[in-house]
This record gives C-alpha cells, sequence and structure tokens, in this order.
C-alpha cells in the first residue's frame, strides 16, 4: 500500500517494530507496551525532531492500530500533529462479545501459551509469529473486555484524550481477531462523531469477505478499499491545512 501511495504523490515512512522486517532482532520478552512506549516513540521521535515533518497520516494494522493509540495516550503532545488515522482490522477488547468467540480466545490463549507463540498467518503477518508473551495482553483484553496494562493502567478510560479523526475498516470475513463488534466498539470508545467505520462484505455489494490479511493486502482491497483511504487522507489532510490557517 505504501507503493501505491507513493504513486499518488504521497510520501511513506513504514514503521517496523523490534524483530519484524529490517529492524533490530532481541531474544528479551516485549509486549504491546513495551513497543508503545519505546519503538513507537523513537519513530515520532525521528520523524518530528530529526525529519522535521510538520504532521502526518497514520495507517495501522491490527496490532499497530492498539499500540499507536497506547502510545497517544501517554505521549498527547502528537496529537496535534496527526491529520487522520485509518486502522485496519483494529480491536482491543471486544473480539469475545459472542459466547462462541470467547470460547475460541480462550483455547488460543493455552494453545499459544504451549506452542509458546501465535503462527504468523494467525496474525496476518508473512513474516514474524508473535510470542505468546507479546500476545497475552489481547488475550486478557478481550477475555475481560478491558484494556488494562501495567500498574493497572487504564486505556479504555482515556481514549477520548485522542481527538484525531479515525476511519476503522473491517470486514465480514475477519470474524475472530477483530469482528465488527470489536472494531465498533474500539472506535467508539474514542467518543469522536468525526470517526467513521465502514464494513466490508459481499452481502454490501463489494468483492469479498475479507479475512483479517486481506483487508489490507490483496488485489481487491487495492481496488475497493485504497482508494477510499486515499480519499479519507486526503480530506483530513486538507481540513487541518484550513484548520491552522485560519
Amino acid at each position: 500500500m505504501a507503493v501505491y501511495l507513493t504513486e499518488k504523490g504521497f510520501t511513506c515512512w513504514i514503521m517496523e517494530w523490534r524483530n519484524h522486517g529490517k529492524s533490530s532482532k532481541t531474544k528479551h520478552d516485549f509486549n504491546f507496551e513495551t513497543i508503545a512506549k519505546y519503538d513507537l516513540k523513537s519513530t515520532f521521535e525521528f520523524l518530528f525532531e530529526h525529519q522535521n515533518l510538520k504532521s502526518i497520516d497514520c495507517l495501522t494494522h491490527s496490532g499497530g492500530g492498539i499500540i499507536l493509540t497506547m502510545f497517544l495516550i501517554h505521549n498527547s503532545k502528537y496529537n496535534s500533529k496527526i491529520n487522520s488515522i485509518t486502522l485496519f482490522g483494529v480491536q482491543a477488547f471486544g473480539a469475545g462479545e459472542k459466547l462462541s468467540n470467547k470460547a475460541k480466545i480462550l483455547m488460543s490463549k493455552y494453545l499459544t501459551l504451549m506452542l509458546g507463540k501465535v503462527p504468523s498467518k494467525t496474525v496476518g503477518s508473512t513474516e514474524h509469529s508473535e510470542s505468546y508473551y507479546t500476545m497475552k495482553q489481547w488475550f486478557n483484553w478481550n477475555l475481560n473486555k478491558n484494556f488494562i496494562g501495567e500498574n493497572g493502567f487504564d486505556y479504555l478510560k482515556r481514549m477520548p484524550k485522542i481527538k484525531v479523526p479515525i476511519l476503522s475498516i473491517c470486514a465480514e470475513g475477519d470474524s475472530f481477531i477483530a469482528p465488527k463488534e470489536g472494531c465498533e466498539k474500539f472506535l467508539n470508545a474514542f467518543g469522536n462523531e468525526k470517526n467513521k467505520l465502514i464494513f466490508y462484505s459481499k452481502e454490501n455489494g463489494n468483492l469479498e469477505n475479507y479475512n483479517h490479511s486481506r483487508i489490507l493486502k490483496s488485489t481487491s482491497s487495492k481496488k475497493e478499499i485504497w482508494p477510499v483511504v486515499e480519499n479519507w487522507i486526503r480530506n483530513k489532510s486538507l481540513e487541518s491545512t484550513t484548520v491552522k490557517r485560519i
């Protein structure tokens, strides 16, 4: 998608957290908060303090959206520097709304504990399996229907602090990791009327019932979802520029 957006005239930066892509490898345990407090913080410092960017638009998939949320809650000074956020299949505490899904999450948690990791394809990745230590937070949030971090820090209560316009994209086929009800619950927690949820399904006339990975990375997504995101970014960037000029 970065290639697509670059061809449309955008400058794109791809953040790869530890143990992913070309980022450094570590054998130390880390979780969502580790990435939010250190990896993402380093990324934002690089973009705004070293590259001197004035503003950016953030596109995230799955855990990336959860981590961005956690980061912005701890670093509110960056909220004014973000024109818009796009979430692909992002939710943290609403996947267990249905009893059948809650049972699947519980089974997955203990299977992951035995294996020591979640297979990469399960979480929509093509390169790296996430460890049980990393994913344990996600399992617990969805089982307990909360968003509690280290030392009892309540992220859910603080989500309304993020006033950046958010586009949340979910799909019929993503019924386990990011079902519609979970994505909707996560988006509503921000309490921002400018936020928007789009649900894709064949029943709605879309090309397919996208699963957790294909919602972002597929030929169909490129045809009908990427252009929607592009328009969202352009419109929100224009609105942000207009407000700042006034």
